[in-house]
């Protein structure tokens, strides 16, 4: 399902129980200097991510000063954010001139220790080439080094590096609990472009040999995948980069299900195999 952009006025955009993707739960929030916003989610964990632009974030007496620190764009330096249990009251506040901030979420009952990551906390991993039209970068939030914290969320920001290309592929899915083969694992994504004027294509194919849907996604795009392979693609000249949200059902760990026809490009694709790995 593609959700265009629109002025959520810092309400959910992909709230508790959806009916795509009941697993995930995404909030864009736009506050100016000194402003507060404060939120509670009960049954969700999540983690606040500023996209631009700086907050200082307490969680039921934890706190986190100057979170976040990018400038114009989400090019513009490194990510942080923070962890917040699963229905913890949250408030951040920003201390720059204004900020855009994400919350990401999934769903999840226990409740778990508040945490910082800082940018040098990062899971980073860089793969594919220039040659397979598949070279991009993964900035891991909450990732491997933080699994021992998190019950079942995983958040990132994706980047293609150089201009034009794919992500996500070799096609996969991950929508059904098969262990070892597959997890069911309900994603969301909030996609931007350099230039801001730049496209590209979310492919959704949900059932196995039948013809799929195609989503023209623009800067400020929302994503929700609830099944089927989901390969994604930026028009040459352009820069994307996704947001992305993963919430398992059973487990954190991620498992993919390679579309068998695709499936042997992963052993044509450079680090792709690091690639799966670091989704733990």
């Amino acid at each position: 399902m593609h959700i265009a952009p629109f002025d959520n006025h810092n309400k959910p955009i992909v709230d508790v129980n959806d009916s795509c993707v009941p697993l995930n739960y995404f909030n864009i929030v736009k506050l100016i200097k000194d402003q507060a916003f404060e939120y509670q989610v009960p049954g969700y964990e999540t983690c606040i991510v500023p996209a631009t632009g700086s907050v200082d974030v307490t969680v039921e007496g934890f706190s986190a000063e100057n979170i976040g620190g990018r400038g114009v764009d989400v090019w513009d330096g490194e990510p942080e954010g923070v962890y917040v249990p699963s229905g913890a009251k949250a408030q951040m506040v920003c201390v720059s001139d204004e900020a855009e901030v994400f919350v990401a979420g999934a769903k999840y009952d226990e409740t778990l220790e508040p945490f910082a990551v800082r940018n040098d906390e990062l899971d980073l991993v860089q793969y594919g080439s220039d040659d397979t039209k598949t070279h991009r970068k993964i900035k891991h939030i909450l990732g491997q080094r933080q699994h021992d914290r998190v019950g079942r969320l995983l958040v990132s920001e994706l980047y293609t590096v150089g201009q034009g290309g794919w992500s996500g592929f070799p096609s996969h899915k991950h929508d059904t609990d098969r262990l070892p083969d597959e997890t069911r694992h309900d994603e969301t994504y909030n996609f931007r472009f350099r230039p801001k004027h730049g496209s590209g294509l979310q492919m959704l194919q949900r059932e196995e040999g039948k013809a799929g849907d195609a989503y023209h996604i623009v800067d400020g795009s929302t994503i929700c995948i609830d099944k089927g392979y989901h390969p994604c693609s930026v028009l040459p000249g352009y820069e994307m980069y996704y947001f992305t949200i993963l919430g398992g059902l059973s487990q954190r760990s991620l498992v993919q299900f390679f579309q068998p026809e695709h499936a042997y490009q992963i052993e044509t694709i450079p680090g792709i195999k690091d690639m799966i790995a670091k989704f733990k």
